[in-house]
């Protein structure tokens, strides 16, 4: 069956400081992409492993689309090798920019702006606005505490159940682009997620 092309978006680190084994997988996860025939959507710099899935995508053949703020072009240093590079004013406007122009989000290991974007994707996925698959690639851990945090959530009532059939979570390059493609139904909120608990 012929898999389908899609503009994934990846979310992920600009820190140099972080180990080296994220860099590597930011460009294992760009090489995998270009191999299946998708096209990027990322965070528009040339730093860490934006960079790094951004070259790697380039180098195997996919389609580049870089977007950053405009305060940030110095910063992060933008990375002007993208097919197309879009400077946005602030950072709502590159977060919309970014989810409008993405059939499907991989998350890699990073701080706080990439659990930003992910929980603002995640949480919209499981409000059912909107079907775009979502998936954590994280082989060395740096996001346990996180999904032990939201099991603790949902065990407590602050979250639904459902919030982890919004996302696929994964250690594997290979499994996160198999979840990537895949269709993926609406979740539909009900009055009876919001209603109160029971004393």
């Amino acid at each position: 069956m012929e898999r389908p092309s899609l503009a994934v978006c990846v979310f992920c680190a600009s820190s140099s400081k972080i180990d080296k084994r994220h860099v590597e997988l930011a460009a294992e996860a760009g090489a995998e992409l270009a191999r299946r025939g998708h096209s990027l959507v990322s965070g528009g710099a040339q730093v860490s492993c934006m960079g790094a899935v951004a070259r790697a995508a380039r180098a195997g053949g996919a389609r580049t689309v870089g977007v950053i703020p405009e305060g940030l072009v110095s910063v992060e240093i933008s990375d002007e090798a993208n097919d197309e590079l879009i400077v946005t004013p602030d950072m709502r406007t590159r977060k919309g920019q970014m989810d409008e122009r993405s059939d499907a989000f991989l998350v890699l290991p990073g701080g706080i702006g990439t659990l930003e974007e992910l929980f603002e994707i995640w949480t919209a996925r499981v409000l059912g606005m909107h079907t775009k698959p979502v998936v954590i690639l994280d082989p060395t851990g740096v996001y346990d505490p996180l999904r032990e945090l939201m099991v603790s959530l949902a065990d407590q009532g602050f979250a639904r159940a459902k919030i982890f059939d919004a996302i696929g979570w994964t250690d594997s390059v290979t499994e996160a682009f198999d979840l990537l493609e895949r269709s993926q139904p609406r979740i539909e909120a009900t009055p009876e997620d919001y209603a109160e608990a029971e004393l």
